[in-house]
């Protein structure tokens, strides 16, 4: 087989095997091995020369396809048409939509900071990322044009970053098998949380079952919604009461 003179085709070519593979063996059952065998003769010190371990490709994996996400993420922060809260739901809604829950959770890595402490550092690292390049910035604009009550940008960017990202994602932190309100108080958990720190950051539209895909399926999803009267908020809309079943709301989730 001839060299590639191009290594970026090379990168592609090994990121679109890996990808193929990480989809139909799951990520756990696929080997380096695996991945040089399906590049049709690329030498597997070509591959080592550009990645040097799988996590170092399944990362890459995901970052070529949340480009998307990021590119349009980017957008939201330059335009000036919105307010800091605006462009908070904004960049919370591109960022369900991206491709990173269902990639996830069809190439089945395990979540077992143990058995993958690297993919669990990583999300934390590109969490704090997140934070401190989108986040904290709209909370800043939303300080000075009144629409986020906030005191620490900063602080209140990586909270609720890692609340969302890692504590409220059942990948990453399991919920109980026999307890079908488990969600739904994480849910309530993390919204009051929000609202305590200044930020009003969802309602129900944006935590639909979409936001967590084929995963509310087999976790339990139990029905949310804003509807209850709370004196927390000064008796505006808030979480309804762990338990209440609300009125139309759907029980599937959507795929």
């Amino acid at each position: 087989m001839a060299r590639n003179k191009y290594p970026e085709e090379t990168v592609r070519r090994i990121l679109d095997v890996a990808e193929e593979l990480f989809y139909t063996k799951g990520y756990e059952h696929t080997t380096m091995a695996d991945i040089v065998d399906g590049l049709g003769g690329l030498t597997k010190g070509a591959v080592y020369h550009h990645f040097k371990s799988k996590e170092e490709i399944f990362e890459a994996v995901f970052e070529r396809a949340n480009r998307p996400v990021y590119e349009r993420s980017d957008a939201i922060l330059a335009d000036r048409s919105l307010t800091g809260l605006e462009k908070f739901r904004a960049l919370d809604k591109a960022s369900s939509e991206g491709p990173s829950v269902d990639m996830w959770h069809a190439m089945k890595p395990s979540s077992d900071p143990v058995q993958n402490p690297r993919l669990i550092a990583q999300e934390f690292v590109d969490a704090m990322d997140t934070a401190h390049r989108y986040v904290e910035p709209v909370i800043r604009e939303g300080m000075a044009d009144g629409s986020i009550a906030a005191e620490h940008p900063r602080e209140v960017a990586e909270v609720l970053i890692l609340l969302a990202n890692l504590w409220l994602v059942p990948m990453f932190n399991p919920l109980p098998a026999d307890d079908r309100e488990a969600y739904q108080r994480r849910v309530q958990t993390f919204l009051r949380v929000s609202h305590a720190v200044g930020v009003d950051l969802v309602d129900w539209k944006s935590l639909d079952q979409k936001r967590v895909g084929k995963v509310a399926e087999e976790e339990g999803w139990a029905s949310w919604r804003w509807a209850q009267k709370e004196p927390w908020a000064g008796g505006e809309e808030g979480p309804a009461a762990a338990g209440e079943e609300p009125a139309g709301c759907p029980r599937e989730a959507d795929s």
